[in-house]
């Protein structure tokens, strides 16, 4: 597949359109990026959080037409709108959800010059009366389309979306809330500073004050690694132990592969040789992702 490149129909996802003169500062002053460095060339990652600095939902977000454009998780689009029209009170802008659009994702070699787009995270521009952006978490997971259902993209080999999930598992990258949990989650835990899905220096939004706390104290005592195994990994959701000892959870996987939650110190346990992490009795080797080494 990484020799190719592939065209993939995401399933799952949403839009959600914010247009007015305020939008950009109003969504600044919630989410855990700077959305005023959103442009039509420019795409960011971000995440709304809880006062106690809990995950709620994560998004890109995109500068097209004049509005901003939210790139959800679909099953997260009610509440995400539902909160943000409670922040909203006398700002100027108007929060709906866009019907009628489809994502997809190019991978492969080459995807960046395609969309005649810069080979950098982030990196915008419209296209066939959509817009598509470098998926601004991470490069190497290509790029992210959006287009109205009655426009093609007419890139790459159609592909089925298990090759799209083969390589965001194997780079060691989060989807939402299928692998961070709700109202419990922290943004430092899932490598949203790797990740660039969180900027310390633009000031207040909802959930600031923990998650700055967490970075400048060190506070970060499980994250998110890349687990390997040499035999087909239990359901997600599993439990991982190690010597009877509570270790973390088994995230989204693809069989071998995945992710899981998991104790700084007793992966250093295991990686220096002491007693094994055990997913329902599977052992597991598990890495932190490049990226956030």
């Amino acid at each position: 597949m990484t020799d190719t490149q592939h065209i993939i129909a995401l399933p799952g996802r949403a839009l959600l359109r914010l247009e007015g003169p305020e939008a950009k500062g109003f969504l600044n002053g919630l989410v855990s990026n700077n959305v005023t460095k959103a442009a039509p060339d420019h795409a960011l990652y971000a995440a709304l959080l809880t006062p106690q600095g809990k995950f709620l939902a994560d998004m890109f977000i995109q500068e097209h037409a004049g509005m901003l454009w939210l790139d959800v998780a679909e099953n997260r689009l009610e509440d995400l709108a539902k909160r943000l029209k409670l922040y909203r009170l006398r700002a100027k802008v108007e929060i709906a959800a866009q019907p009628g659009w489809r994502a997809y994702a190019l991978i492969g070699p080459g995807a960046a010059q395609s969309l005649d787009l810069p080979e950098q995270a982030g990196a915008a521009g419209a296209l066939n009366g959509g817009f598509a952006c470098i998926d601004p978490r991470l490069a190497a997971l290509g790029a992210r389309l959006w287009l109205p259902e009655s426009e093609s993209p007419n890139l790459g080999i159609p592909a089925d979306f298990a090759a799209y999930e083969a390589l965001r598992l194997r780079l060691g990258v989060p989807d939402g809330s299928r692998d961070i949990e709700i109202d419990k989650g922290l943004l430092l835990e899932n490598h949203f500073e790797a990740l660039q899905g969180v900027d310390f220096a633009k000031g207040c939004y909802v959930g600031q004050e923990v998650t700055a706390r967490t970075k400048y104290r060190g506070l970060v005592k499980k994250q998110l690694y890349h687990v390997q195994a040499t035999a087909d990994l239990p359901p997600t959701g599993s439990s991982i132990s190690q010597d009877g000892s509570d270790a973390g959870i088994l995230l989204s996987h693809d069989g071998r592969q995945g992710l899981a939650l998991l104790r700084n110190e007793l992966v250093a346990k295991a990686n220096a040789g002491g007693a094994p992490l055990l997913a329902e009795g599977i052992a597991l080797q598990a890495t932190l992702p490049d990226y956030a080494v």
